[in-house]
């Protein structure tokens, strides 16, 4: 059953992880950053996922996920570009190829996540009421 209230805590929690990163990225190396931020991206689109009634499989990589959220569902295509950006950072970093990343890719990591969280959230708070 959905419940809206649950996903939005989902979300808000997401959030709140989001930022923390924010508050210690520059304290952390990026390696770690990334696989923090995307551990987040996929809680972000489990909560989706759960939100519509899909079954997904927890170990999922994010695009498995976002495959799974897009299907029947073509507007999460917007949230697209922003899971490819995170797994080209995660395959720079596996390929040593940290000159490929971005100019700021500890910035550009939180863009990242939080465009997600914004159209999560936004898409959430704008879906209908509750079912029970």
């Amino acid at each position: 059953m959905y419940d809206k209230t649950l996903t939005l805590a989902r979300l808000d929690a997401a959030q709140a992880r989001i930022e923390g990163l924010g508050r210690n990225a520059a304290n952390r190396e990026f390696s770690a950053n990334l696989q923090e931020g995307m551990a987040i991206a996929g809680d972000i689109l489990q909560a989706l996922l759960a939100s519509e009634g899909k079954e997904s499989d927890p170990n999922a990589d994010l695009l498995a996920l976002w495959k799974t959220l897009v299907k029947g569902q073509p507007h999460w295509n917007t949230i697209r570009d922003n899971c490819r950006e995170l797994v080209y950072y995660q395959n720079c970093l596996a390929m040593d190829r940290a000159d490929a990343l971005p100019p700021q890719p500890q910035k550009m990591l939180l863009h990242t996540l939080r465009h997600l969280y914004l159209y999560a959230r936004s898409h959430t708070e704008q879906s209908q009421e509750e079912t029970s």
